[in-house]
């Protein structure tokens, strides 16, 4: 697993931004397919589709940056440094909301209608780059020898344990075997192999990829027929179905952001869930008066 793909000379393709422009093409594609079947302007969706990819990627970075604000105060340069990683879904989604209102108001169209056409080709998109976060190292999880118990406390104590671990002597090392078979070993060159060198993982971001394939299927092949729903109910469903699945990889995740001694993703996960459900009922009632 290496970040390049190729290098010609100076230049050098990395499977990150690959996986950016792949899914940016996939997502756009699934989109002006379902504003042919609803007889929608397939240009706005075109138009739509760079604004929302521009202020997401913007919304996660400034996003990330705020949350590592000391780090980024003394490498100024390295906000513009994107292919060193640091991105935010949580501030993508902001951003791309941002993004939706004021191209929604420009072109005099209710937001929520734009977000359903992004509800399923953003999901899926998610699931594609997590493929670039595999070949970085990045977005890692813990070692395979965590014990469940401290994985899934709500206060994040794994790095409290791992330090007591790293203490412990060989033969108490030992007492902890591999919970899992399907853990990954990254290169000492990745952040995870600096992190936990020679060490299997949990592979995270390959959790979420499989998690994020499922939601973006039951949104395309089910949920995206139900045209009758209204505006919005594909995008609050998405906000669901993302919410739901990044909480659950946060507790393999060994690298979130905080929330004071909390993990950012859980608290902002559950606000946005709670929000959303209240919208669809909001937007269910409102449909029967």
């Amino acid at each position: 697993m290496q970040p390049v793909l190729f290098s010609i000379g100076s230049f050098e393709l990395h499977y990150y931004g690959l996986m950016y422009a792949l899914a940016f093409l996939v997502g756009i594609q699934l989109a002006k397919k379902m504003a042919k079947e609803r007889n929608f302007d397939i240009n706005i969706i075109e138009n739509y589709a760079f604004v929302a990819i521009i202020s997401g990627l913007l919304g996660g970075r400034l996003y990330y940056v705020a949350f590592n604000f000391s780090y980024y105060l003394r490498n100024p340069l390295e906000i513009l440094a994107v292919w060193h990683g640091g991105m935010a879904i949580h501030g993508g989604i902001i951003g791309g909301i941002i993004g939706t209102c004021i191209y929604g108001r420009i072109k005099k169209i209710n937001p929520l209608i734009l977000g359903d056409f992004a509800a399923a080709p953003f999901l899926l998109g998610q699931a594609i780059g997590r493929i670039g976060n595999l070949m970085n190292g990045e977005i890692h999880g813990v070692p395979t020898f965590t014990p469940w118990s401290v994985i899934f406390q709500w206060k994040p104590k794994f790095y409290e344990w791992y330090l007591q671990y790293l203490h412990l002597s060989l033969e108490e090392q030992a007492k902890f075997p591999a919970l899992v078979p399907w853990g990954l070993t990254f290169p000492n060159t990745s952040p995870a192999g600096m992190e936990f060198p020679n060490l299997a993982l949990h592979p995270a971001m390959l959790y979420e990829l499989i998690l994020n394939v499922m939601g973006a299927s039951i949104l395309w092949f089910i949920l995206r027929k139900k045209v009758e729903k209204g505006p919005g109910f594909l995008w609050w469903h998405y906000v669901i179905f993302y919410s739901f699945n990044r909480m659950i990889i946060s507790f393999f995740r060994a690298e979130d952001l905080m929330f004071y001694s909390f993990r950012a993703p859980h608290v902002i996960s559950a606000i946005l869930i709670v929000i959303s459900v209240a919208a669809l009922i909001f937007s269910r009632r409102k449909r029967i008066l």
